[in-house]
């Protein structure tokens, strides 16, 4: 699964969206709003256009956006959002994800051939002027598989590309299974793969990159330098409807039509996209002082009622977690190594936190019914993938006493020592966000005190985003389980995620049964569509048993959008292939 780029990997969120937040304790009439965020539409009315105007666009973080604007670099939600108006991918979809040739190159599947077919479109042009080239989308597949990037976006998934492998271990200078019929300054690209895998045809897939990047303009900066290149963090280059104009570092981010888009020049005059403290969220929607913002959902019944706005809604494909440290990442080997001794690296202590946690009390209170409990690692939105018999840990304190009891973690006082009798100290990693953030990370705290578990905040206090996921990527030692989350791709394999050689594995667990399942989902027999779903449905019991990862929560995504606005879809079909609304369509109302 790649994630909040429906196409190409993995993006941390930063928690805002899948907060359990509250302010204070909701009336029975708001406790469960999710039947009226069903109601919602996904898109705005559609209106005639007028061109010109401005658009102010909301960036909900209590933290300075990082600025790596580079899909192959960037791993942060919020770079991605700050970048989408630019960071368009090469793939138009449906509204099912599956490729389509409405995007700026289309692609050729050849399943027999062991192929994928890329033609970039001609006229799709870099911000500066210069043709998409073929060794544009090569050099995408350079920054991710060469080492000194240290790009967290290269998987074993896309080393089903032939050559990549050897590329990434510097045993070849170029990946030999990416062919460029015309040369490097054409458009047609030929990937060669190992093995054809399912889902192939769908964003999000994990084995074909999505994006391209600007070899002409990047070609001079060694690959050590990129990520603190100012060619990445002020002045990039995209070849999507805008352009960054302006920057101001951390916090805001001006964008300007890109006059060589190959659709024609987008009708809005300027976007704005700003960093606003989540609990100014709530004011600033009655207030109109945005266009585009998101509700957090704890304040929803403060803004429900906001006159000169369209709400829009949907579920998006993510989830939030518990992960619990149980090895390290070893960057030689390029592989998760598991530590059998760790401290979390037993089964039954992990059962017993997931059972400590009162999700649903805590949705139901909190969140006015917009954020609810997910059961497993495979969300509902899946279809027949997800596996409807796993229930995952419901709140059950009893269950969690029995589960420790029986496992030899004996009371010693107030606390269980481990079974080897040493004191036994938790250390929870959690990121900070709107002011209820506190207050339901110290609930779980109190829920799993009642079962005589020490747990303490890493370092005393909530970590702000940027050096909450320095530390988890880093193996801090400070750090035995986290509450992290994900916003997932359109594909539902989970093997970049959870797989040995995933840098984003943060959990480091690696089992010879999660190796086989994982796959299995993904090999040729998976080509047969039941094979694949009891596949998943095992990988899902698996990961459940074990607990390496336990689900937490999603929830509904509610957006108000300025009513002069039209154009502004959340549909699959009508986005730029990056997850985000296609700002193409953007405009003011006539």
């Amino acid at each position: 699964m790649k994630k909040a780029k429906v196409f190409a990997g993995i993006t941390l969120l930063s928690g805002v969206a899948l907060t359990l937040a509250a302010c204070g304790k909701p009336s029975n009439q708001n406790a469960n709003e999710a039947s009226t965020a069903a109601k919602f539409s996904s898109v705005v009315p559609t209106k005639a256009a007028k061109n010109g105007g401005t658009v102010k666009v909301a960036v909900e973080t209590d933290t300075p956006f990082t600025g790596i604007f580079n899909d192959e670099l960037s791993t942060s939600n919020t770079d991605s959002e700050v970048m989408q108006y630019g960071a368009e991918s090469l793939f138009g979809t449906d509204d099912h994800y599956v490729f389509n040739n409405k995007g700026a190159a289309t692609i050729k599947i050849d399943q027999k051939a062991k192929t994928a077919t890329i033609e970039i479109k001609k006229g799709v042009k870099w911000s500066d002027g210069k043709q998409v080239t073929a060794k544009d989308y090569e050099y995408a597949y350079e920054i991710i598989a060469n080492k000194d990037s240290k790009s967290q976006r290269y998987t074993a998934s896309l080393a089903d590309l032939v050559g990549l492998k050897e590329y990434h271990e510097g045993k070849a200078s170029t990946i030999s299974g990416l062919e460029m019929p015309d040369g490097e300054n054409g458009r047609k690209v030929v990937l060669h793969f190992k093995t054809m895998k399912p889902g192939m045809n769908t964003s999000g897939n994990g084995y074909i990159w999505e994006a391209a990047a600007p070899y002409h303009y990047l070609k001079d900066v060694k690959f050590s330098d990129l990520m603190s290149s100012d060619k990445i963090r002020k002045k990039p280059l995209f070849f999507g409807p805008y352009k960054l104009k302006k920057l101001v570092r951390g916090q805001s981010a001006t964008w300007v039509p890109n006059k060589y888009y190959y659709k024609g020049k987008p009708k809005l005059s300027k976007i704005t996209a700003t960093v606003i403290n989540p609990n100014s969220v709530a004011q600033s929607i009655k207030s109109n002082k945005f266009d585009v913002i998101q509700v957090i959902n704890s304040q929803w019944p403060n803004v429900k009622n906001t006159k000169g706005v369209n709400f829009i809604a949907n579920v998006p494909l993510s989830y939030s977690y518990l992960g619990f440290k149980v090895g390290k990442w070893d960057a030689k080997k390029g592989e998760n190594v598991m530590n059998p001794k760790s401290k979390m690296n037993n089964k039954a202590l992990r059962q017993a936190i997931g059972y400590g946690m009162n999700v649903n009390q805590v949705a139901k209170r909190y969140s006015y019914g917009l954020s609810f409990r997910i059961p497993t690692l495979i969300p509902k939105q899946f279809g027949d993938y997800f596996d409807k018999d796993v229930k995952g840990y419901t709140y059950n304190i009893k269950k969690g006493n029995e589960i420790l009891d029986k496992a030899g973690y004996k009371k010693k006082g107030k606390y269980r020592v481990q079974p080897n009798g040493k004191p036994l100290t938790i250390h929870l990693a959690a990121m900070s966000g709107n002011a209820n953030q506190e207050p339901i990370i110290q609930n779980y705290i109190q829920q799993w005190k009642k079962e005589g578990l020490n747990v303490k905040l890493t370092g005393g206090r909530l970590i702000e985003f940027n050096s909450f996921y320095d530390k988890v990527q880093n193996d801090d030692p400070s750090v035995d389980m986290f509450m992290g989350a994900w916003s997932l791709s359109s594909e539902p394999s989970p093997n970049d995620l959870y797989s040995k050689t995933a840098p984003m594995n943060y959990s480091r667990f690696v089992t010879k049964k999660n190796t086989q399942l994982l796959d299995e989902m993904d090999s040729q027999k998976a080509f047969n569509h039941q094979y694949r779903i009891d596949k998943f449905h095992e990988w899902q019991k698996y990961m459940d048993d074990e607990a390496y990862v336990l689900p937490v929560s999603n929830s509904y995504t509610i957006t108000a959008v300025n009513k002069k606005l039209t154009g502004y879809s959340l549909k699959p079909s009508a986005s730029m292939g990056n997850g985000f609304p296609n700002w193409y369509n953007v405009a003011y109302a006539k």
